[in-house]
């Protein structure tokens, strides 16, 4: 849904990650370099009041407030003047989902006043809080409470816990004995791995101190949006981007309010689309934050004749299935298991009424049994299913598709699973809430079964393994590439798209470097098995094998980041060790096996040596991949610090310190590197954006025919584009009629053109009809 007429529309925007180390003025310090650059919006982490020393701003605890560590509204009125000045627009991230429930009233008044007052708090309507489920759960003791209880304090009006405080309701304070003091609270403290298994309130995925916001309410939307809805009046901000919709009650009410709240501001969902799934056509946004492009692209060079070869040298080497499917069940039942087993337990807590007052004879055991079996099948984020009416064609397959599954691979609970299929469409028994908080569920179950667990367990090409993409499918081709952006331009034009963001698992660059293995599958089958040769076996195979792609895509990289990294990645595949019970053993030997390898300067050659081989290949994929993102239809992003060369992988690594001085300096003298190539291009194309926005925002998209191994199209009849996808791109191509100026290549050219004569200058061509 486009804007509302008169509204702003960014044309292209730049990410930046504002924190404590760099706030509002820091931002502002390099407007003059972005507008150079070439965009028209910046677009800012949220800015609202977080929880102290976030690195992110998505732990939001005061929704009234700008976060006084990133310099407050005088800071704030700076860099809005900075871009004013420099004709830039803000784009901000908002978080509507959640709200972090740091304990002290000083970090979060609402929370306190619920832990303080339970039902009868003013505040007690803003939480999903289950009020039927007894007091509310406050996990956060180090062991069990009655191993504890010398360790807490009673303090005025409060009780200590180190660096943890809860409230003491007026009049239920036992002066000397705290146990007697808490049994009379509205809360109850435990050990905080109970919050593994125990929840009262729903949560962000499976972070307890994150609870879900319930914006369905129109007082609580109000109260949570005044001053970012006052911020869009007064032109401050000119554009949205909603963090986690599916996590809400109503997504598509949320999104229609905004809009009327708006004046119908232009806003992105980040909406994480499955192949082949479509963004709801009636949602009330301008489209998705990108993942959907971003795994498009990637696609575009990866090789599928790779797929067999390299599938087959990952189970060779580590033993693990060739079947992703089969890693994606098993990595969704051990997170119902171990990580959402309290959403389960309520959501069959909800079930077991209904199905009661409807005389189904069915038991907890056999629902739970059967709504385990339906999120493992369950293959998107969420269906979209009314609570209180029938669901639409789309949605109803979905549901119907993952009970056919539960029902084949658990046949003796084949009628449970019949009967919460029901459920979930509105059907009999009736139970709405149960409708809504099963597609609250199903989000979590992907997130944390899939991205965060079973893409780093499947590992025959990581390239793949991004949000929003699916290990099994290996490559876009052309014919689909062009398809699909006819769509998006028809569709949604006003999309944003990315490639990368403070949320992917590995950076473009990264990335493109990855995917020539598909093209090279022999070489690295070849180079990888003597490698892994080379060492004794210190780590399981599995993670050896995740070292190794990790260690030629981000090449070169320092021990401390490639162990970060890797601790990370073992932990998140939760096959060894993981977050909730981490072996320090294991990952202390990780650690010295990584160092190790570094350490070993004939390994390290070979690597080094195997990167310089993939290097002219890199060269034109990563300007490739950056100028069809930056040229295709929708609003492009370009994430802070990647219009260089960026090696970064999964965050924390993603979210370190920019060189913008550096940027600033080559974008004005450039020296002829790979930076300064890549750099050149993202400005000439962001400059061309600006100067005619109606090509890119507006304009038709039309393939070009082009040679196999090469990609061609253009935009509004103005602008073409022909990149390499394979290092055998060879022939010619016909321009339609007219004499073309490349951008980045130089020269005029018109009719019938060699493609090598074409990228003689320079590996990508940006034509622009004279």
């Amino acid at each position: 849904m486009r804007p509302a007429p008169g509204k702003p529309v960014p044309v292209s925007t730049y990410r930046v990650q504002l924190t404590p180390d760099f706030g509002f003025a820091a931002a502002a310090a390099v407007v003059p370099y972005l507008a150079r650059l070439g965009i028209t919006h910046l677009y800012c982490s949220p800015w609202l009041r977080s929880a102290p020393g976030s690195q992110h701003g998505y732990d939001v605890i005061d929704h009234g407030r700008v976060d006084d560590e990133l310099g407050g509204p005088d800071a704030l009125d700076g860099l809005v003047a900075a871009c004013r000045e420099h004709g830039l627009g803000i784009v901000l991230d908002i978080v509507p989902n959640h709200m972090a429930i740091s304990e002290p009233e000083s970090q979060n008044a609402a929370w306190w006043s619920v832990l303080r007052d339970g039902p009868d708090s003013p505040y007690a309507a803003w939480f999903d809080v289950d009020w039927t489920a007894g007091k509310v759960l406050v996990p956060v003791l180090g062991r069990p409470l009655a191993d504890v209880v010398d360790e807490l304090v009673l303090d005025g009006d409060r009780i200590r816990y180190y660096d943890h405080e809860v409230p003491i309701a007026p009049g239920t304070l036992v002066e000397g004995d705290v146990l007697k003091t808490l049994v009379r609270q509205h809360y109850r403290l435990a050990d905080w791995h109970t919050g593994t298994e125990e929840s009262t309130h729903r949560r962000f995925f499976d972070v307890t101190t994150l609870a879900g916001l319930r914006v369905e309410d129109p007082a609580v939307f109000d109260a949570t949006h005044a001053l970012l809805l006052q911020q869009v009046e007064d032109g401050v901000v000119d554009g949205l981007r909603i963090d986690h919709p599916d996590g809400l009650a109503d997504p598509e009410g949320y999104l229609a309010r905004l809009r009327e709240r708006t004046g119908g501001s232009w806003v992105v969902a980040e909406k994480i689309l499955e192949p082949g799934e479509r963004l709801p056509d009636h949602w009330a946004c301008a489209g998705t934050t990108g993942y959907d492009a971003l795994n498009r692209v990637t696609g575009l060079f990866v090789d599928p004749a790779g797929e067999q070869p390299l599938t087959s040298l990952w189970h060779a080497l580590t033993g693990e299935p060739e079947d992703y499917a089969e890693v994606v069940r098993a990595a969704k039942r051990q997170v119902l298991d171990q990580v959402l087993a309290a959403e389960v337990d309520r959501l069959v807590d909800l079930a077991k009424p209904a199905c009661d007052a409807a005389h189904l004879d069915v038991t907890r055991r056999g629902l739970r049994e059967a709504l385990v079996e339906l999120l493992v099948a369950f293959d998107v984020y969420r269906a979209y299913l009314p609570p209180d009416g029938p669901a639409d064609a789309v949605a109803r397959r979905h549901v119907e598709q993952a009970v056919a599954v539960a029902q084949a691979t658990l046949p003796r609970r084949a009628r449970e699973a019949a009967v919460l299929g029901r459920m979930a469409l509105a059907g009999e028994p009736r139970c709405p809430e149960f409708v809504t908080r099963f597609q609250q569920t199903c989000g979590p179950v992907m997130a944390k079964g899939v991205e965060d667990t079973a893409f780093y367990r499947h590992l025959p090409l990581t390239a793949l393994n991004e949000v929003g993409g699916d290990p099994s499918t290996w490559g876009t081709s052309v014919e689909d590439w062009h398809a699909a952006c006819r769509v998006q331009q028809r569709d949604w034009p006003l999309s944003m798209t990315g490639l990368s963001t403070h949320d992917t698992k590995r950076s473009e660059d990264v990335r493109a470097r990855l995917a020539l293995l598909s093209q090279h599958a022999r070489e690295w089958g070849e180079a990888v098995t003597q490698w892994t040769a080379w060492l004794p076996r210190r780590v399981d195979a599995p993670t050896e094998q995740l070292v190794w792609q990790t260690l030629v895509g981000a090449w070169p990289i320092s021990a401390d980041r490639a162990v970060a990294y890797v601790e990370k990645a073992t932990r998140e595949a939760k096959a060894r060790t993981s977050w909730l019970d981490p072996d320090t053993g294991y990952d202390e030997a990780v650690g010295a096996y990584v160092r190790e390898l570094l350490a070993d300067d004939h390994l390290t050659g070979q690597v080094s040596t195997f990167v310089d081989f993939l290097a002219p290949a890199w060269r034109r994929t990563l300007l490739a991949q950056k100028l069809v993102q930056l040229t295709m239809p929708g609003v492009a992003d370009t994430y802070q610090g990647t219009e260089l060369v960026d090696l970064s992988l999964v965050d924390p690594d993603n979210r370190r310190p920019v060189d913008f001085g550096r940027r600033a300096e080559l974008l004005e003298h450039p020296d002829g590197s790979l930076d300064a190539d890549k750099l050149r291009l993202v400005s000439t194309a962001l400059r061309l954006r600006r100067e005619h926005p109606e090509w890119f925002l507006d304009g038709d998209y039309t393939a070009l025919e082009t040679p196999p191994g090469s990609l061609g199209f253009v935009r509004a009849d103005r602008v073409a584009v022909i990149v390499p996808v394979r290092a055998q791109a060879e022939g010619t191509v016909t321009l339609p009629a007219g004499r073309w100026s490349d951008l980045l290549g130089g020269g005029t050219w018109d009719g019938e053109v060699d493609l090598q004569r074409l990228w003689a200058a320079f590996p990508v061509s940006l034509l622009v009809r004279d």
